[in-house]
């Protein structure tokens, strides 16, 4: 029964260790902004939808390209190192916390995530027919 507890104790200790070492890693790699500085941003960046085509085509920002999460590391030569990134997905799930991951280790560094996504967009959109 002891040793259930100290392994129980242990794994809920390895989880927590986990989840902060992510925070801190993908604080490190793009900084998370509301509607307000992502729609001012939008201006001199370049916005990138990382959700599937399908999703895209049903609604997204104003202005967005769409470059799946999926198909980042073959679309790397359409994004410039010298603008800013500006990504978003439905909500904050991996796929954003992935993809500024690999775009910090390639090299980009001016990246930011909308950070509750396109669920709590309140500015323009498109949505196609």
């Amino acid at each position: 029964r002891v040793m259930g507890n100290i392994i129980f104790w242990l794994v809920v200790l390895g989880i927590v260790g986990w989840m902060v070492f992510n925070y801190f890693r993908i604080r490190k790699a793009a900084k998370f902004v509301d509607n307000a500085a992502f729609e001012e941003l939008i201006r001199k960046g370049q916005l990138i939808d990382l959700r599937e085509p399908v999703e895209f085509h049903a609604k997204h920002i104003l202005g967005a390209r769409n470059i799946p999460s999926t198909q980042l590391k073959l679309s790397l030569a359409a994004l410039r190192k010298d603008k800013p990134i500006l990504l978003y997905e439905n909500s904050r799930s991996s796929r954003v916390t992935n993809a500024a991951l690999y775009l910090k280790k390639q090299g980009y560094t001016d990246i930011y995530v909308l950070s509750y996504g396109l669920d709590s967009w309140n500015g323009k959109v498109k949505k196609d027919a």
